[in-house]
Parts: structure tokens; C-alpha cells; sequence
């Protein structure tokens, strides 16, 4: 399993080109998984993968005034 952790950031400040990547992920030895994270995936990206997620905030400590914690939020 290979993890490209924050990929899209990546790619939206073109430090990467997003058709390199996808070629390169087509290109992967069939049993390696890839898992990639971060909001904002291009279209592109959107297209070839198999699986989607987008994670929405339903209720976040921050909103109730609770400042985040040195060791668990930064």
C-alpha cells in the first residue's frame, strides 16, 4: 500500500502534473493499493479512481469554542 498523503495540494500548486500522476497510477503493479488524501481532487484524478470519498464536518469542538490541543490538533 502506498499512501500519497495531501496528493492534491500537490497538484492544485502544480508541483506535480496530474496527467504524469495518473499515468504513473495506471502504470502501478496491479495488487499495490493507493490511497490518497486531501480535498480538491482534480477531475481528472476524480475519473480514474475506484473509490470517492468526501468527508463533511457534522460537529467540530472548534465551532463550540474549544481551541485545539498541542498534541492531538497541531
Amino acid at each position: 500500500m502506498v499512501v500519497l498523503d495531501e496528493l492534491n495540494i500537490a497538484l492544485k500548486d502544480k508541483y506535480l502534473d496530474v496527467h504524469t500522476v495518473i499515468a504513473d497510477l495506471l502504470d502501478r503493479p496491479v495488487m499495490q493499493h493507493v490511497e490518497m488524501t486531501c480535498r480538491g481532487a482534480p477531475p481528472e484524478l476524480v475519473a480514474v479512481a475506484d473509490t470517492v470519498t468526501e468527508m463533511n464536518v457534522v460537529k467540530h469542538a472548534f465551532k463550540g469554542g474549544i481551541a485545539a490541543k498541542a498534541g492531538t490538533e497541531w
